[in-house]
């Protein structure tokens, strides 16, 4: 019986008899393989919620469930294995694993941590917002991370957090969250933005301006919510920075600091190519790709065979893999279509009533993440836009834009790859994450996005 004690085994014992219901006698408008569908949706976010199973356990029951019951082909089940995000975090792993073995982290941690050290909120402020700028050269939130989180764990060293410490931790979050929530202001800096961007002109014909979209976004969900992320950091965290632990930059021999520069021009090919992906057209994860295979390659690379398969984390690489598979059932199985009509009819949107559809549509945008992941939002919303701008008299990019507010708006780690990814590369348990999102939800919801709705109407996006 002590099994059952288990909050989150409690749980899985409760959703367990709705899934088969909803498995075996699906209402409508439900179809029978849209019931089973939803029923594997149910078990495996409860997994995700719960925490009942580890990542990679929910994972691999995701994919067998979903083969043998027939809901999909291998192809979809298993596509998060041929995503690019994946293969970005594959190589943001081969990256952080340079830097590591080169110390070349430490050499940056040295140079950052000689202006940050002073306090232990300068240094929460200071890698934030140094994260948040990154967003602005660099486009990939799940690139960002896996390349800073290495510096910010040198950082910690430097300032004396051991393993475990309140400190560590907070050093971690500050550059898991800046990396990632920020950068959402910032059009081409995030998966779901381009998602969004890709689905808009191909369903609906439209184009974003780059300056339009940041004055739109930037103050409230770029400045306020990076500094109100801080200060919960410094708040649930705070720990004295050990100044005589931090010392100057890390002195390197020659064959160190040859490695450096070698890493140093990768990593800037690899970030001038990221920087121009509009005119080349390669996808930031294969110019990842290629920066790990320079990187593993005999002779040249600085990563050899021994530290990648001690560095790499294959447990990690299945979670995400099931993430991804997770978003493109509900997608392909209609689930997410259906989500977005019963929403529709449920929320009170009404011409004239700004505030209430500026809201209603945010929260719409909200809840389809908790089922569709983060990427899964625009490609569920974008198609209902044109009905949406009907029934609240604004402008389709108005309602387009809203989908930023919400899956801007984490609650649950599984929701979000670059959190999760953060938190695994540092070996920091996901439910620190929690301490952060709920709070910081509950804050978006309440105060920041009624001043967005504020800074809408000033701007003249709305009324």
């Amino acid at each position: 019986m002590s099994w059952i004690r288990r909050p989150a085994n409690l749980i899985m014992l409760l959703l367990l008899p709705l899934a088969l219901w909803v498995a075996i006698a699906p209402m409508a408008p439900l179809t029978p393989l849209q019931g089973r569908s939803l029923a594997i949706v149910i078990l495996t976010l409860g997994l995700l919620v719960t925490n009942a199973l580890p990542g990679y356990m929910t994972a691999l029951l995701f994919f067998l469930a979903a083969l043998l019951s027939g809901i999909a082909p291998p192809d979809e089940v298993f596509s998060g294995f041929s995503s690019g995000a994946l293969w970005l975090i594959f190589s943001g792993m081969v990256m952080g694993l340079a830097i590591k073995s080169t110390g070349l982290g430490a050499r940056i941690a040295g140079l950052l941590g000689h202006h940050l050290d002073g306090s232990y909120a300068r240094l929460i402020f200071g890698l934030m917002a140094a994260c948040t700028l990154l967003g602005f050269l660099m486009p990939s939130s799940m690139g960002r991370a896996v390349m800073m989180i290495p510096i910010g764990l040198a950082i910690a060293d430097r300032c004396g957090f051991m393993a475990g410490s309140r400190g560590r931790t907070g050093v971690v979050l500050a550059v898991a969250f800046g990396c990632h929530m920020p950068t959402f202001a910032i059009m081409p800096a995030n998966i779901p933005n381009m998602v969004m961007i890709g689905s808009a002109e191909t369903v609906l014909d439209m184009t974003f301006s780059y300056t339009h979209y940041l004055l739109l976004h930037f103050p409230v969900l770029g400045v306020l919510k990076a500094a109100v992320g801080s200060l919960l950091i410094v708040w649930l965290f705070r720990e004295q920075p050990d100044t005589e632990a931090a010392l100057g930059p890390a002195e390197t021999d020659g064959a160190a600091g040859q490695g450096q520069v070698r890493l140093l021009v990768v990593l800037a090919l690899a970030l001038g190519f990221w920087m121009t992906d509009s005119l080349h057209g390669i996808s930031p994860a294969w110019v990842g790709l290629a920066a790990a295979c320079l990187l593993l390659l005999p002779g040249f690379g600085l990563v050899g065979g021994k530290q990648l398969s001690e560095g790499i984390d294959i447990t990690l690489l299945l979670f995400i893999a099931g993430i991804l598979g997770l978003g493109q059932l509900v997608a392909s199985t209609g689930l997410g279509d259906l989500l977005a009509v019963w929403l529709e009819q449920l929320l009170p949107l009404q011409q004239g009533a700004d505030f209430i559809n500026f809201m209603s549509l945010s929260l719409m945008s909200f809840v389809v993440s908790l089922v569709a992941t983060l990427p899964g939002v625009p490609a569920v919303l974008t198609p209902v836009a044109p009905d949406l701008a009907v029934q609240t008299g604004w402008s389709v990019e108005a309602v387009v834009m809203t989908q930023v507010l919400g899956f801007s708006t984490v609650l649950f780690p599984y929701q979000s790859g670059p959190l999760l990814v953060s938190m695994q590369l540092a070996k920091e348990p996901l439910g620190q994450l929690l301490k952060i999102t709920v709070p910081l939800t509950l804050i978006t919801l309440f105060v920041l996005l009624p001043l967005d709705y504020l800074w809408w109407l000033l701007i003249g996006e709305i009324g």
